[in-house]
């Protein structure tokens, strides 16, 4: 009996639920307006200097080919994509209609992947290359609406038709409070490229990457596109100091700043008893640097001794090189806090940020290299294994076992050794 009324009542209650639920409410109205899809546009230099062959021992053309066929399978649902061409119509020599040519190839919006990879796959390298007016005519499509915009330009020289100045224009567009972010990619770049994308970059708050192979470039715009569906990790500009002392204060978050050949810059995070950091810093070489260099992230004490550190060395092959590290501080138990109910205080660790970049002594180096910095504060561990021992993480560990075997080694060869003696004086 108590079974079933428990019953009828389960059910009266489901069905009081779903009428709740299926009727209309005031509070719909309430709710936040869905925020417009981002939009992206891509770039894409289309001019004779294409046919170099001279990336994975195909045209530079056929790179950009395979990336975008790559790109265009992995762009997220929410995001609207566009594609315009620079150069890709006129071959002539009259400078005047070169400069003009640029076109919308796929407009911006809900992707159909099969309709956009035909129209790129039907692209030849043909003529000019008018960035100025290819960047003026992207702004255009990406008009209208509170959407996160971007731009990803993707090009193999600078710019043939000055004095229509790209960089002049990408200032211009930043002056206009669009919250328009234009990122360049170089196709194998000379010192001049460089100059200009980069400069292009910085104009709007975006990001400059040299490119020597198809895999690089898919993976860096597959990025970007990314980073345009997720704009919350939009980078914050942080000023490293060059002593923990004088180093601003970091929440989680993703940062940007300069940082020039062989330099070290410091940042703070407090991180409470019971919480992990996790800390990880990219270096992008943006001009000619000599092949061997390295980065390295250190997490130090205010006392300045090393808790636990991250590096990595490159060889030439790619512009951006990475590290990251982990810091779990263990909880205190109750005997050790010793507090009561009052909060545990923070300790507060100082990230240092090196790198071992050098370059010839034509290449300036003013501004400093842009780096990205995230830092990212979770819980820790349940258990101790994890935690880092001396600023030996859990090497800690490795390195007792080889004392402990060494130890051993030793008692056996003694007693190795001496069973020998003994057996020699025997004989």
């Amino acid at each position: 009996m108590i079974t079933r009324r428990r019953l009828a009542t389960g059910a009266c209650a489901l069905f009081a639920a779903l009428s709740v639920a299926l009727l209309p409410t005031g509070a719909a109205a309430d709710e936040p307006v869905a925020k417009e899809s981002p939009k992206v546009e891509l770039v894409l230099d289309v001019s004779g200097s294409m046919r170099a062959k001279d990336i994975d021992g195909t045209s530079r053309m056929a790179a950009a080919k395979q990336a975008f066929n790559e790109v265009l399978d992995a762009v997220p649902e929410e995001v609207q994509l566009g594609i315009r061409t620079l150069g890709a119509d006129y071959p002539g020599p009259d400078r005047k209609r070169g400069c003009k040519d640029t076109r919308q190839l796929y407009p911006v919006g809900p992707l159909d992947r099969t309709e956009a990879k035909t129209a790129v796959a039907t692209l030849a390298p043909t003529g000019w290359t008018p960035i100025g007016p290819a960047l003026l005519g992207a702004a255009e499509d990406l008009e209208g609406g509170d959407a996160t915009r971007r731009i990803v330009l993707i090009t193999d020289g600078e710019d043939t038709c000055a004095p229509l100045d790209p960089c002049q224009v990408a200032r211009e567009i930043a002056a206009k409070g669009i919250h328009l972010v234009i990122d360049t990619l170089g196709l194998v770049p000379d010192a001049k490229t460089r100059q200009q994308l980069t400069c292009i970059a910085e104009a709007t708050g975006g990001t400059y990457t040299s490119v020597h192979r198809t895999e690089d470039l898919s993976r860096r715009v597959r990025q970007l596109i990314d980073r345009a569906a997720d704009p919350v990790v939009t980078p914050v500009a942080a000023e490293g100091a060059v002593r923990c002392a004088d180093a601003p204060q970091l929440k989680p978050g993703l940062y940007t700043d300069r940082e020039s050949f062989g330099q070290h810059r410091w940042y703070r995070v407090d991180l409470l008893p019971g919480q992990e950091l996790r800390a990880s810093v990219s270096v992008s070489a943006d001009r000619a640097v000599h092949d061997d260099y390295g980065v390295l992230l250190r997490a130090v004490t205010r006392h300045g001794r090393e808790i636990v550190r991250g590096s990595e060395a490159g060889d030439g092959r790619t512009d951006v090189i990475s590290t990251g590290l982990r810091y779990p501080k263990p909880e205190l138990d109750d005997e050790a806090d010793g507090s009561g109910d009052a909060k545990p205080a923070a300790e507060t660790v100082c990230l240092q940020v090196s790198n071992s970049f050098s370059a010839p002594p034509s290449v300036r180096t003013t501004p400093g290299m842009p780096i990205e910095l995230t830092v990212d504060i979770v819980d820790g561990p349940s258990g101790a294994s994890d935690v880092a021992s001396f600023g030996l993480g859990r090497g800690w560990w490795l390195l007792g076992a080889l004392v402990l075997v060494g130890f051993v080694a030793g008692l056996l060869w003694g007693w190795l050794t001496r069973w020998r003696v003994a057996v020699w004086r025997t004989h």
